[in-house]
């Protein structure tokens, strides 16, 4: 029992009436929208014409035929349709949270209906008064719709405009009317079409419209015709295209007619496209362009709310807006697309995830950012519910505030402190991307220019050595001619070099090496002017300049690697890349994504496969290189990935060649990869060659021909110099019968040979490269067989003092061919040098691994010499002091290779070194 209230006086006995009675129903929040309740007073008959649940396009096609069917016309059937979606949409948002893809869907679906049913209409009307359009070809011309922005995108909101280019495959005339007269040329009968078309969809009528429609981003805007043939678009494009053009042309698709959609007809535009969207290297150029695009966005957006403060919160258009979201994707999608396919995709959620598998972008960040985007949109759609208008603006009017607040499930002060939140964390992201506006702003607001500085004044102001070498740039003909803004940010880049020089501290030879790596720095960049993009790429990134002079400033050969590989550059703009190695998973998955988006566009031939190998396994060394360099990864660990990388690279290579082979009888080859040497050790280095041997197993009569054909493509593929270099010198010596043998060989002759069995058999030489040899991939019982042969060679019963004998010959051999001068160390050929621990180890696995099984694997020099001591194969000591000798030579020779220097010391350095690797070798030759 309710207990009463009442105490006289009438404020609280009204509230107790008001809590006693029965509750009233609460009308769904979609009635507050003052759109909604004009369609429902306007259209009551016809709202059960549309099915239920979410409107997409059956169910738009069964409500316009119902339409049609009771004697509306075309163009208003498709504006009713157009309400009735409206209102069904307001209805499924603001009553039943459903998810903002179901909204954008929707409307897109509704544009495409549209724009497919007016295509029809209009092509149907034009055919019967002049016929159909013919090309060179005899066919039918065919009429493209394309849909720019969200409608490419299929992201469009619920008053949006629709951004659409007209365009047409063939020029010609039509065929006439039934008479043969009538005709006009296929442009004329297109720009007729465009009229009907927009008649029908962006007409005003008493049903209001279907969709806004802009042409404005056509060719020449306003002044440019309103339909252009395909070849009048690629002119145009190639020789007029501007920089913001490529952002809208990014997200381009042929919406309509549904029929060159479904035929696949209409992909012939993304030839033409993609070449001028997505340039061939790395873009930073486009930085400009986007904050240029976005300063003037800002200003307009300013001049509109001048005077007007409730024009100010514009969640589209102001500071940490929706378009400040879609710049960010855009800018690194267009900046990166070119080499990275995977990024090319136009809806902008999909767009971050796909920046954060890259790296570019942390994951955190992309999903801040999408989370923002979400939130932003579905306030932006109840905005435009509240009187269909083409806004983004926050209502002033407080119940709408607080009704677009209940719709999103949150309070007034909830929803305007999580709005606050999203589009402050979303500005920052975009500054700091964009690295601010860069712009010196004066007393009347307007920006100014930063005045330029001339290479004279900038020349007094540096060291000496570094203003010689800017000197000489004054009169290069290549720097002349220099458009002025690449002249003014390379002089940016001269006075940002000249002060990181002189901001070195400590002892004279810190600020020498910053001198030096200066003028490595200007040796790079001078031949590269002509490609501006890397000019821009160091602007846009100080701290990639930096770590740039840092690389150049510790060693010669990064700098000569940069100059064959300048691209790889950009892999200093990632502050996670120092603290990485290289994952062959990630490496091969990244490689594969990639391939995939390339053949969705058919952009998958030999030559972009080529490339596109090169420049990640470029990119990756690079990496590998940096942290090198910076002293974060050992030599043993530099030769690990290295290594690692060339077998991936192998991996791929041989996966994607055997699909380029012509009349392969079998899915995947019977083959295997045996390496050798370097390769067979796990210790490559930078720009070693590769060791190996191909063996096949294939009782297929073709198997010698399609084999043979497979591997001197594979060669190929891996040898071949391409505009982004190559990949690997590849030595195929140690085969049987080397130089004079087949290039690939049965794998049981293989094993005949290596066993010696027959009057042709392996020399010792060969068994010796035995002992670092290892399967690398192809069939993996071939790899076990592989193993089997190589424990047989390596355990075989010798004449320990014959091959005592030979190995002495070998080294005394190759001594004789790299000659020393008196005083003078080699760390590997020298006495008391790197060979000597290797041929040592190879004669001790030879020898001794019949009896000692724990020598058989191929774990390395350093390893194998720590087991022999273990077995007593050594004496105490000497096997633990080569071991850590070896390591030492070989850091000492990694880093003179760095540096470019000869790996020949003066003696007595390394003397502890030395005497190591003599107590070694005087262990096991005597």
């Amino acid at each position: 029992m309710t207990p009463s209230l009442s105490t006289g006086s009438p404020l609280i006995d009204a509230v107790a009436q008001r809590a006693t009675a029965t509750p009233q129903r609460t009308p769904p929040l979609s009635a507050h929208s003052r759109f909604v309740q004009r369609l429902r007073r306007r259209y009551a008959d016809e709202l059960s014409l549309l099915p239920a649940g979410p409107p997409l396009r059956p169910a738009m096609a069964e409500a316009y035929e119902r339409l049609r069917a009771r004697g509306d016309g075309v163009a208003d059937a498709l504006r009713i349709v157009r309400q009735l979606v409206m209102e069904r949409l307001v209805v499924l948002d603001c009553d039943e949270q459903a998810p903002l893809a179901v909204v954008t869907t929707a409307v897109t679906q509704l544009a495409e209906f549209a724009l497919d049913i007016a295509c029809a209409d209009s092509a149907a009307e034009l055919d019967a008064r002049h016929g159909a359009p013919i090309g060179a070809d005899g066919q039918r011309a065919q009429f493209w719709v394309v849909g720019m922005g969200k409608l490419g995108a299929r992201e469009l909101n619920v008053s949006s405009d629709i951004d659409l280019i007209y365009l047409y495959d063939q020029d010609g005339e039509t065929a006439g009317d039934a008479d043969g007269r009538a005709r006009i040329s296929n442009h004329e009968y297109f720009a007729l079409a465009v009229k009907r078309i927009y008649a029908l969809v962006g007409d005003t009528t008493e049903h209001g419209f279907v969709f806004r429609v802009d042409l404005a981003l056509r060719p020449n805007g306003a002044s440019g015709p309103p339909v252009v043939s395909l070849d009048a678009l690629e002119e145009y494009l190639q020789l007029q295209g501007r920089e913001w053009e490529r952002f809208a042309w990014m997200k381009s698709r042929v919406v309509a007619p549904a029929s060159v959609v479904a035929d696949g007809s209409a992909q012939a535009l993304r030839g033409v496209v993609l070449p001028f969207v997505f340039r061939r290297y790395l873009d930073y150029s486009v930085f400009d362009a986007l904050r240029t695009l976005h300063r003037q966005i800002r200003e307009q957006a300013a001049r509109r709310s001048a005077g007007r403060p409730e024009r100010a919160n514009d969640v589209k258009l102001s500071r940490g807006g929706i378009r400040e979201i879609e710049f960010t994707v855009q800018l690194l999608q267009v900046v990166r697309g070119g080499q990275f396919p995977e990024l090319r995709t136009r809806p902008t959620l999909d767009a971050l995830q796909r920046l954060a598998r890259a790296g570019l972008m942390p994951q955190d960040a992309a999903d801040a950012l999408a989370s923002a985007y979400e939130f932003l949109r579905r306030v932006e759609h109840r905005i435009q519910y509240l009187d269909d208008q083409q806004t983004h603006v926050l209502p002033v009017d407080d119940d709408d505030v607080r009704w677009i607040a209940q719709s999103m499930g949150l309070d007034e002060c909830a929803f305007l402190a999580q709005l606050d939140a999203h589009r402050e964390l979303v500005a920052q992201e975009f500054d700091k991307l964009l690295g601010g506006e860069k712009q010196c702003v004066g007393c009347n607001g307007k920006t100014k220019p930063e005045p330029p500085v001339d290479l004279d004044d900038l020349i007094a102001q540096l060291p000496a050595a570094f203003a010689a070498r800017v000197e000489r740039w004054r009169g290069n003909p290549r720097i002349l001619a220099l458009r002025d803004e690449t002249r003014a940010r390379l002089r940016q880049l001269v006075r940002r070099t000249g002060q990181w020089i002189q901001a070195a501290s400590g002892p004279d030879e810190v600020t020498t090496q910053r001198i030096d790596a200066a003028l490595r720095w200007s040796d790079w960049i001078e031949p590269l002017l002509r490609r501006e993009s890397y000019v821009a790429l160091l602007v846009e990134r100080p701290a990639v300049q930096e770590r740039l002079l840092r690389l150049f400033g510790a060693a010669r050969w990064p700098a000569r690697y940069l100059m064959q590989h300048p691209g790889v550059i950009d892999e200093l703009a990632s502050d996670e890349m120092l603290g990485g190695r290289f994952v062959a998973a990630d490496f091969e998955r990244e490689l594969e994504s990639r391939i995939v988006s390339l053949r969705r566009t058919g952009e998958d031939d030999e030559e972009r496969l080529l490339n596109l190998l090169r420049q990640a396994h470029h990119a990756e060394v690079f990496r590998t290189l940096a942290r090198d360099v910076e002293g974060r990864i050992s030599v043993e660990e530099v030769a690990d990935d290295l290594s690692a990388m060339a077998d991936t690279v192998l991996r791929i290579t041989a996966r994607w060649c055997w699909q380029h082979v012509r009349n392969t009888h079998r899915e995947t080859p019977q083959f295997a990869i045996i390496g050798y040497g370097k390769l067979g050790g796990k210790e490559l280095g930078y720009g070693s060659d590769l060791d190996i041997v191909f063996v096949y197993e294939d009782d297929d009569e073709r198997a010698g021909e399609v084999y043979a054909a497979y591997i001197r493509r594979l060669i190929n593929w891996l040898t071949v110099k391409t505009r982004e270099g190559d990949l690997f010198e590849i030595d195929t010596a140690l085969r049987p019968n080397g130089s004079s043998g087949l290039l690939t060989t049965t794998f049981a002759a293989y094993e005949k040979y290596q066993l010696g069995r027959g009057g042709n058999t392996a020399w010792t030489w060969e068994h010796q490269a035995m002992t670092r040899a290892r399967y690398v991939l192809g069939d993996p019982a071939l790899g076990e067989r592989f193993d089997r042969v190589r424990e047989a060679v390596i355990c075989a019963p010798r004449d320990r003092d014959a091959l005592k004998a030979e190995i002495f010959a070998m080294r005394n051999k190759v001594r004789a061919a790299r000659p020393v001068k008196p005083g003078r160390f080699d760390v590997k050929h020298s006495p008391g040098g790197m060979v000597d621990a290797e041929f040592a180890v190879q004669y001790l696995v030879l020898s001794q691994a019949c009896e000692h099984r724990e020598l058989v694997p191929n774990v390395g020099n350093i390893a194998l010499l720590q087991r022999a001591e273990t077995a007593g194969l050594l004496p105490e000591g000497v096997g633990r002091n080569a071991a850590a000798a070896y390591r030492e030579l070989r850091r000492v020779q990694h880093r003179a290779r760095l540096n470019e220097e000869p790996t020949q010391v003066q003696l007595p350095a390394l003397a502890t070194e030395r005497e190591a690797m003599l107590a070694l070798w005087r262990a096991v030759f005597g």
